[in-house]
């Protein structure tokens, strides 16, 4: 059991990575939030919870297979602000510039679907 909390552990801390610390240092280089700290600013502190955090894109053309990371380029959930619950997502441009795709839009479905 401790081995899979630990490896839970790892895939969370992971996903929080986006596309990498290269690609979230272009971005803070751009004077732009990567889409987690978009988040952060915009939600009441401690009340994000995020939906498919470990989804993973199913593209094996152009080596496809070979650039996966979780999220697939796109951070959905709930939350609140000022106490208001809301469903947000952000693209993550870390990950292929948030470009939309199959499992990117499922996301999108899934969160409009739960409200």
């Amino acid at each position: 059991m401790l081995k899979k909390l630990k490896n839970l552990k790892k895939m969370m801390e992971q996903a929080k990575l986006g596309g990498g610390i290269e690609a979230i240092e272009a971005q803070h280089k751009k004077g732009k939030l990567t889409a987690r700290e978009r988040l952060e600013k915009l939600l009441d502190p401690n009340t994000f919870i995020e939906l498919n955090q470990f989804v993973t894109h199913h593209c094996v053309e152009f080596d496809m297979d070979k650039k996966k990371v979780f999220g697939d380029g796109v951070i959905t959930g709930f939350g609140t602000i000022d106490g208001r619950p809301v469903a947000v997502f952000a693209q993550d441009f870390t990950f292929m510039g948030g470009s939309l795709g199959e499992m990117h839009a499922k996301k999108y479905v899934k969160l409009w679907i739960w409200l």
